[in-house]
């Protein structure tokens, strides 16, 4: 999935589209994620304790990944990633980051 917590996101088909935010939950096994202030639903609750009042809450609901595309936070353009290794100057370990096809910046 090359969708990951924390990314800024553009909705590109759907009742939001056009919406920006933020990844707020990743579900990799089944293709969708949580991103904040898009796809709310209505979740009716029942009074549980005398404390806790009942009634409608708004929340945000899953999106499908094949309906979003990853927003560049430098260039602000929508872009796919490509992967590129970096190795660590102290450790020696070689990591794989996403780079943005426009701008060449880490995401």
């Amino acid at each position: 999935m090359k969708i990951k917590k924390g990314d800024t996101v553009l909705v590109i088909s759907g009742d939001d589209k056009g919406k920006t935010g933020k990844v707020l939950k990743v579900f990799p096994n089944k293709n969708r994620v949580i991103v904040e202030g898009v796809n709310f639903i209505k979740k009716h609750t029942r009074q549980t304790k005398r404390a806790q009042k009942g009634g409608i809450i708004e929340k945000e609901g899953t999106v499908n990944v094949s309906n979003l595309v990853i927003s560049c936070p430098k260039c602000s353009n929508t872009t796919k990633t490509t992967h590129r290794t970096i190795t660590g100057e102290g450790e020696g370990k070689a990591r794989r980051v996403r780079i943005c096809r426009h701008c060449g910046e880490i995401i």
